[in-house]
């Protein structure tokens, strides 16, 4: 009873749609009426400046991990399952008719909390996947590709790395999700009509 009270309050959580909540407050502006209509960070950043876009993709990720500090601290057994679980609201949030983002930010803070509080090892867990993010993205500016490329070499570093056989499953798990979340980006960037971060050109 305990873990599926976590899970509803990660969703919860991770339903909470940052980008359209910081467009309409502060700009008057629906994101999901531009752009791409996602809201996540680069969306948020095409639509309303790169600083929102920074700042929309921290909040996301603190959902994650924030999460994951509460839950380390009163009911660490759980601690893996309720971060993905804010993946999933963040995805598909009840605040926003379900239509949300594509959960890399959340991913990017639900790895952190798994270094620091699970395999104790940032370093494989959350540093190196990050840096092959901004290494892919400062060469070919696609923040899908980056996004794509972080999640599974953190996937891969779950499997060389991990001593918990059921954690690398649940990282692999999350990455096969992000990868579907990104299919239409995935098939542009086969036909060449991906758009690349503006603030990167």
């Amino acid at each position: 009873m305990k873990i599926i009270l976590w899970l509803i309050l990660g969703y919860l959580v991770g339903s909470i749609p940052w980008a359209l909540i910081i467009g309409k407050v502060f700009y008057n502006t629906d994101i999901r009426t531009k752009g791409s209509g996602n809201l996540g960070g680069t969306n948020a950043g095409r639509v309303l400046g790169t600083k929102v876009g920074i700042i929309v993709i921290l909040l996301d990720a603190s959902k994650a991990f924030l999460m994951m500090v509460l839950c380390n601290a009163i009911s660490p057994e759980y601690c893996r399952y309720v971060g993905l679980a804010v993946c999933i609201g963040h995805c598909f949030p009840v605040f926003a008719n379900f239509k949300g983002g594509k959960a890399v930010a959340c991913a990017m803070g639900y790895i952190l909390g798994v270094g620091l509080f699970i395999t104790h090892d940032v370093i494989f867990t959350f540093v190196f996947p990050v840096l092959v993010w901004a290494l892919v993205l400062g060469l070919t500016k696609y923040m899908s590709l980056a996004s794509i490329s972080g999640v599974w070499t953190a996937a891969i570093m779950g499997f060389l790395t991990y001593k918990d056989t059921q954690l690398a499953v649940l990282v692999t798990i999350l990455a096969a999700f992000i990868t579907f979340m990104h299919r239409a980006n995935i098939k542009r960037l086969f036909n060449g009509t991906e758009s690349k971060v503006s603030f990167l050109k």
